[in-house]
């Protein structure tokens, strides 16, 4: 039987999946081949298109069996016998148009669903002249998102720590909102990007987050099988201190057999509520996050312990590199965040069990406009690592700034850690890609509707990371506006293609980061964290900027990197721009590679970044006639304050490198 597709609450936005976007296969003749809840998911979504566009669908009886494939113009079908089912695995799919007939196969249900949602992306194309037969298969087999959620509302943080969309769509004031068809809607987005698994609960796991893991379980449940139709599995963060907060047991040591025998049977329990539960997820020895150090074990025997519990079902721990001291004493030049990471697990390599993963921030500090790509992620070839990516906006204008990260992530993805032939980030990530998610309840999902692009990017390059980004882009932009004129087209890539580079124009420059008010990190702070326990510093003084993270006169930073790479941060002089005050402590009037030195940089660039921003205002406000009032609206609400916002950075940097420099504009413009 078709599964029914989920309505959407009134005036809850489509994003990327409006009805339009389903008119080329529901106007045509389809034959679905195959069993289970996932191809009943399938059946209902050609089913309801079908209904919408006068289109006819068939359920088949067995492979081979009539009716007659040449009769329809789409062919969907699990086949165990096709022979490149090795080759596809249990979630790829081959496409391939001959005869006036499309054909989707795929060894599995999942890649049938996948294939499904290939055929919606490609719309009337995927129905036009011959086409040889392609195969598509995920390159990482996990694609994650973390979901920061608090079950109660955090004083500080609120019902989402660093949610910039609304409330949770899983929790609200203390308990589930008990909104499945919205969770179903939601799992819908994300299978139609590739995205196969989500962690429901925030890392910072506290009171009622931790007994997610035992008496609310029934919770967890209720939220996988909304998300399950779509072929997302569940995960759970929980607290390493699960044992004793639970159940009163002295002591959390991993290596305790009481300890182990208490995750063994809540292992047991999870996977006896919910079948296909994916795993957890662990922030351990973290900003205040209990963890193995207090009982002088290791990381890798903490993740080992979880990675026991949960291999006879098989599930997977992540666990979080994010290991630092997190009080420090910034008088202390020698203590650098930046090596904590690579510190910490680099020693640990081959120490982990197959299940157990390694997830790893795609920088060493926090998710910065702009960092190197993190030393830890090319360390460890022994060990599964996933990266974690940040689409929630944190650092980069919290979803009130217009900000697409796709170029951000295809170069740390495409990023080969060795300086040469050897594999890239997403080819060393074997245990998958992560972000933390960018989705409230909003009713545009994402703050605003142009900030969805971020949460489709993310999906299809973690599908396939050397995907050209604008390319995505360009999808994205023709599924959200099917028939989109030229004008609108052309619009929304201006506004869109440069703006993280924008965004880095106005804010911190040059790779230094950091430069916010602390806590709630939105807005321009230069000396926010200069002098702060969490360690994050650019050593501004009247003779220049930036902190040394060389080996010969630094941290040692540079010298985590494999060979090539540690030569070229190591030197002033090879360094890249974008990075040299993430590296070096320079004089202000170092001159970069593109000839300008430092000082006129900083200032070139934070008026540069404001006028971009003026302009892509400019640009949205002249397509009011050809968006939809709503969206139009919020997304210029969102340009309003980015300019005021970014005029507020402009000002307030310029100001202080003016100030410690004592070196005026060379363009004699006003600095205050």
């Amino acid at each position: 039987m078709p599964l029914p597709v989920p309505v959407l609450p009134e005036g809850v936005d489509p994003a990327w999946l409006p009805v339009e976007a389903l008119r080329p296969l529901g106007a045509r003749r389809t034959l679905i081949r195959g069993s289970g809840t996932l191809v009943d998911t399938v059946h209902g979504e050609v089913a309801d298109a079908c209904g919408r566009f006068g289109g006819e669908v068939v359920r088949g009886a067995a492979e081979g069996a009539a009716p007659d494939d040449a009769s329809y113009d789409l062919v969907l079908e699990v086949s165990a016998a096709d022979g490149a089912a090795d080759r596809l695995g249990a979630e790829g799919f081959a496409f391939e148009r001959d005869g006036g007939t499309t054909t989707v196969t795929a060894s599995g249900p999942r890649g049938l669903l996948y294939g499904l949602f290939h055929v919606v992306r490609l719309g009337a194309a995927a129905f036009a002249g011959p086409v040889a037969r392609e195969e598509h298969r995920p390159a990482t087999a996990l694609r994650m998102l973390d979901h920061w959620d608090n079950v109660s509302v955090h004083p500080v943080m609120g019902q989402v720590e660093r949610g910039y969309a609304g409330g949770s769509l899983f929790w609200r004031d203390g308990r589930a909102r008990g909104e499945p068809e919205r969770v179903r809607a939601y799992g819908r987005l994300l299978a139609t990007v590739g995205i196969n698994a989500v962690s429901v609960n925030n890392v910072n796991v506290r009171g009622a987050e931790t007994r997610l893991l035992t008496e609310r379980l029934g919770e967890v449940a209720d939220l996988a099988g909304a998300l399950r139709p779509y072929g997302i599995r569940t995960h759970l963060s929980v607290n390493f201190a699960a044992p004793m907060l639970l159940d009163g047991l002295p002591t959390a040591d991993p290596l305790d057999t009481g300890v182990r025998a208490w995750w063994a049977e809540a292992v047991r329990r999870v996977y006896a509520a919910i079948r296909d539960f994916g795993g957890f997820v662990v922030k351990a020895d973290s900003e205040g996050e209990p963890g193995p150090f207090a009982y002088g074990r290791s990381h890798a025997d903490g993740a080992n312990m979880l990675a026991a519990a949960l291999a006879p079902y098989g599930g997977t721990v992540h666990w979080r590199a994010f290991v630092y001291d997190h009080r420090q004493d910034w008088r202390d030049r020698g203590t650098d965040r930046a090596r904590a990471a690579h510190d910490h697990f680099a020693p640990l390599d081959g120490e982990f069990a197959d299940n157990a993963v390694l997830q790893v921030k795609h920088g060493p500090m926090d998710f910065q406009v702009r960092e190197p790509v993190s030393p830890v992620l090319g360390a460890m070839p022994r060990t599964r690592l996933a990266v974690e990516v940040q689409a929630t906006q944190e650092y980069t204008g919290q979803q009130r700034h217009v900000c697409w990260l796709g170029p951000m992530w295809s170069e740390v993805l495409r990023f080969r850690t060795d300086g040469g032939a050897g594999p890239s980030v997403a080819e060393s990530a074997r245990g998958g890609i992560v972000a933390v998610s960018n989705v409230g309840d909003d009713p545009f999902w994402t703050g605003h509707p142009l900030a969805q692009a971020n949460l489709h990017t993310f999906g299809r390059l973690a599908w396939r990371p050397d995907a050209d980004p604008h390319g995505v882009l360009d999808e994205w932009i023709g599924l959200t506006f099917p028939g989109a004129p030229a004008r609108l087209a052309d619009g929304l890539r201006a506004v869109l293609r440069g703006s993280w580079r924008t965004y880095e124009k106005y804010t911190a420059p040059l790779g230094v980061g950091f430069m916010v008010q602390p806590g709630h990190h939105y807005g321009p702070g230069v000396d926010g964290y200069e002098y702060s326990r969490w360690g994050t510093y650019h050593f501004a003084d009247r003779d220049g900027v930036g902190v040394d993270r060389s080996a010969a006169t630094g941290t040692g930073y540079a010298a985590q990197y494999a060979k090539t790479w540690a030569e070229v941060y190591e030197s002033v002089d090879s360094c890249p721009d974008e990075l040299l005050l993430f590296f070096h402590h320079v004089p202000y009037g170092h001159v970069l590679h593109s000839g300008k030195t430092v000082i006129q940089h900083i200032y070139d660039t934070h008026f540069e970044g404001v006028e971009e921003a003026e302009e892509a205002r400019r640009v949205w406000a002249g397509l009011a006639d050809l968006v939809e009032p709503a969206r139009h609206a919020r997304v210029a609400e969102r340009y309003e304050e980015q300019v005021r916002c970014a005029r507020e950075w402009r000002d307030q940097v310029n100001s202080y490198f003016l100030r410690k420099s004592g070196v005026p504009d060379g363009q004699g413009r006003l600095i205050h």
